[in-house]
């Protein structure tokens, strides 16, 4: 994994770990699923073949199955990976989640 400073690193399942647990402190989300969601994005990192990879995309592996696991958390996350500095950040993220909750609700009839 190549850091934004330019150091290289193995990647890390810990510390994707680490990273998620912090975002979903007070959340009920047990150490089950922490563990799955550090084996899905090294899985998906894995995917790409490549030898080095950045750590942005490291982040971006980790919002999407963090979405899924908890929303609250998720926002904790990107509020920081994506560096939010207003709370129209906030409010567009929190659209975003319940337009992607609304399109994978199935409609009544």
């Amino acid at each position: 994994m190549v850091k934004r400073s330019g150091v290289t690193e193995p990647f890390s399942r810990d510390k994707v770990v680490v990273g998620v647990r912090r975002a979903c402190q007070g959340r009920p989300v047990d150490e089950d699923a922490f563990q799955q969601l550090a084996q899905r994005v090294e899985e998906s990192i894995r995917s790409t073949g490549c030898a080095e990879i950045a750590s942005h995309e490291v982040g971006l592996a980790i919002l999407g199955p963090l979405r899924e696991l908890d929303e609250v958390a998720y926002l904790r996350f990107a509020s920081v990976y994506r560096s939010f500095s207003s709370v129209e950040d906030f409010e567009k993220e929190i659209l975003d989640l319940r337009t992607a909750r609304a399109e994978d609700t199935p409609a009544e009839q």
